[in-house]
């Protein structure tokens, strides 16, 4: 990915600039490198096309490196072009509802310690209440909350005021929390089910059979 940032020819008639400005922009790009990975994978929800997704996010950068601004935060800045490429990708294909609702499927090594593999599950159970949430919601929490943007920062992401994002966020948080639960309720009630159905009385003394 690194070679990407040096081997991508930019628009024509635009040449390199050596300049520290430039040089700064690239390294600010390759150190959020894995925060647009981050956000690929949430938005698309497959490797595959999470790295496609990037190196576009990165191709148009590059291009529009002459529109950033001093003082911006690059974070963000990058995570606008990313989130508009995503929603443009999706609209060619028609293939929004498929990518949002396609489940990752993640391997699992049964030899994984019980620790281990316990916390695995419970990291992909909140991934799968995380997508039960309408898809502003989980939007505003993964920026705040995963990807650790501002309120400011992410509403201007997802460009929308602050007041707004701060709304989102709340919201968001308060239905995982609830979906959490019943989560939680609902397997208890299995989990009873199962003990009432498997569970049958102690044969007595008088009801055995001695041949």
């Amino acid at each position: 990915m690194k070679d990407l940032l040096l081997s991508t020819p930019l628009p024509a008639g635009q040449q390199r600039d050596p300049s520290p400005q430039k040089g700064s922009f690239h390294r600010g790009l390759l150190q959020t490198l894995p925060d647009l990975r981050g956000f690929a994978r949430f938005l698309t929800r497959d490797p595959a096309a999470a790295d496609d997704l990037v190196q576009d996010t990165i191709v148009r950068a590059l291009a529009s490196q002459e529109q950033f601004q001093q003082g911006t935060v690059l974070k963000a800045w990058l995570f606008t072009i990313q989130r508009n490429a995503f929603y443009e990708q999706t609209r060619r294909r028609s293939r929004e509802q498929e990518i949002m609702l396609d489940i990752e499927q993640d391997m699992q090594p049964s030899t994984a310690a019980p620790s281990r593999q316990n916390a695995r599950d419970a990291v992909q159970d909140l991934g799968e209440l995380l997508w039960k949430l309408p898809d502003l919601l989980r939007e505003a929490l993964i920026l705040v909350g995963a990807q650790e943007l501002s309120y400011e920062d992410a509403a201007r992401v997802c460009d929308v005021p602050a007041g707004t994002m701060r709304a989102r966020v709340s919201r968001a948080r308060a239905q995982l929390a609830q979906l959490a639960e019943l989560a939680e309720l609902a397997e208890l009630a299995e989990l009873a089910e199962l003990a009432t159905e498997n569970t049958e009385p102690p044969e007595t003394d008088s009801e055995k059979t001695i041949t």
